[in-house]
């Protein structure tokens, strides 16, 4: 996936950013309602996952909705988004259903490639390769930022997000081991 993400956006993180997220906000929802689905089946409890599952991906949700004001993608890269998102979604489906453990284990994979690419990011605009603008208030009050955040303190507290993701997607595979 990062090879299509690096060939088609390049140095264009923002759009990036946007597309990437629309499928990174999947695997907690397909995970929480699949693990939801199970736990009615066998009136079991949870452990927790579900709420852990549904956070991740409203978070991710979060991170696009941030993404759309600073990237405004065009209709070609939201016809790419509508693509790539039904085929992830079945995708991902199919793999947590035949292998959850092999599921979060590939996301915490995901994640960490996230966390490359914000880094690469964080570093263009603290270069000045990429104008450090001011975020949108959805950003600012979503996370708590101060009124004059910026594009760094946005790209650093979602670099924080990922790396998050990527521990707990990693730490739910260990525990199905």
């Amino acid at each position: 996936m990062r090879f299509f993400a690096d060939a088609f956006f390049k140095n264009r993180y923002g759009h990036r950013a946007v597309v990437l997220e629309t499928v990174a906000a999947i695997p907690g929802m397909v995970g929480g309602m699949l693990i939801h689905l199970k736990c009615l089946r066998r009136i079991k409890d949870d452990e927790g996952w579900i709420r852990q599952l549904l956070e991740e991906a409203e978070n991710e949700r979060m991170h696009l909705m941030t993404f759309i004001h600073i990237a405004q993608p065009n209709a070609f890269e939201r016809f790419i988004i509508i693509v790539t998102q039904f085929l992830f979604i079945i995708f991902y489906i199919l793999l947590y259903i035949f292998s959850p453990y092999t599921a979060h284990r590939t996301v915490g994979y995901l994640e960490e490639e996230a966390v490359i690419s914000y880094s690469q990011y964080l570093r263009e605009v603290e270069e000045g390769r990429i104008p450090n603008v001011n975020i949108p208030s959805i950003a600012k009050s979503y996370w708590g930022l101060e009124k004059n955040s910026t594009l760094i303190d946005l790209i650093q507290v979602i670099r924080q997000d990922e790396c998050r993701h990527r521990d707990k997607n990693h730490g739910f595979a260990d525990i199905l081991l």
